[in-house]
């Protein structure tokens, strides 16, 4: 039987047209967006970044300190830090902007299925919440929320992970990995929970929006060696999407997505952003030296 999906409410004006500003992190390839309420000052954080030095086990914050600078610089007042979904590519800058700003986190409530499967790939123990508290919001497909006055609708997007959540905010919608750009295709649909047919039918939601609907994508690496891009429209992926284009059934793309899968490494930073992640962006509990730690799981992801 097939899913049934929330309708787009009334509440949701499709024709108001948000500011975005978008930032991008080349080291993992990320677009984090300020999306703003064209009749306020208020404004979303969506998908940030903290800086992580691997080899040297160091984090910094320039990334999240220049979209601290720009809300600041245009005095803007930030209402919601937005989690697309669980990234397993970069860590989240959300808590250090929070700490900064105010707001509130936001992911999918599918996020315990995330934080139950690497909580025992990770050995978190009892202390570790599998709850979602970590959040301050969970969302649940149909949702809404407000940014100053404009209203945002929540569309659960899952496939590329369960937790995956696409953001309507009048004509513009962040769908984190849920597409990239036309010539990019699609994401991955391996890691656990994740699944091609599932992603699919996601996407297909998506590109149901009206053809003018500008859509954000959670990363881009210039495929072909053509610079790097963000902004796409329904209409643009129906016409050009390399894996979802209007005319290609859901078995010619899982067959594609899955034969595809198979041949890609796992991101260099999975294992950090999934423990970081999972908390909301907060780093592990100290040990009694007060130092943290970040674990690698042998053959175990």
């Amino acid at each position: 039987m097939a899913a049934t999906f929330a309708p787009i409410p009334q509440a949701v004006d499709l024709s108001i047209k948000p500011d975005v500003a978008a930032f991008f992190d080349a080291p993992t390839n990320t677009v984090t967006y300020v999306a703003r309420d064209p009749s306020s000052t208020a404004c979303a954080v969506i998908d940030s970044v903290m800086d992580f030095d691997y080899a040297a086990g160091r984090i910094s914050y320039a990334s999240a300190d220049a979209v601290i600078d720009y809300i600041q610089t245009h005095g803007l007042t930030l209402e919601w830090l937005i989690e697309t979904h669980v990234h397993a590519d970069h860590l989240s800058g959300a808590p250090y902007i929070q700490g900064k700003l105010g707001g509130q986190i936001g992911i999918g409530k599918n996020i315990t299925i995330v934080q139950d499967t690497f909580g025992k790939v990770f050995n978190e123990g009892t202390e570790f919440q599998r709850d979602g508290s970590q959040f301050d919001r969970l969302f649940t497909d149909g949702d809404t929320y407000q940014i100053g006055g404009m209203t945002v609708f929540v569309m659960h997007t899952p496939g590329h992970t369960p937790a995956c959540m696409t953001h309507v905010a009048g004509d513009a919608a962040f769908v984190g990995d849920t597409l990239f750009m036309p010539d990019g295709g699609s994401a991955r649909a391996d890691f656990p929970g994740g699944d091609a047919r599932t992603l699919y039918r996601s996407i297909q939601r998506v590109l149901s929006m009206p053809a003018e609907t500008r859509l954000f994508m959670c990363h881009d690496y210039g495929p072909n060696g053509r610079e790097i891009r963000w902004e796409t429209t329904v209409a643009d992926q129906r016409a050009h999407n390399i894996h979802v284009r209007s005319g290609i059934s859901e078995d010619q793309f899982v067959a594609t997505r899955e034969a595809r899968d198979a041949t890609l490494a796992m991101p260099k930073l999975i294992i950090p952003s999934l423990q970081v992640n999972m908390r909301a962006g907060e780093l592990p509990e100290p040990d009694d030296s007060g130092k943290r730690f970040l674990k690698v799981p042998i053959n175990g992801l």
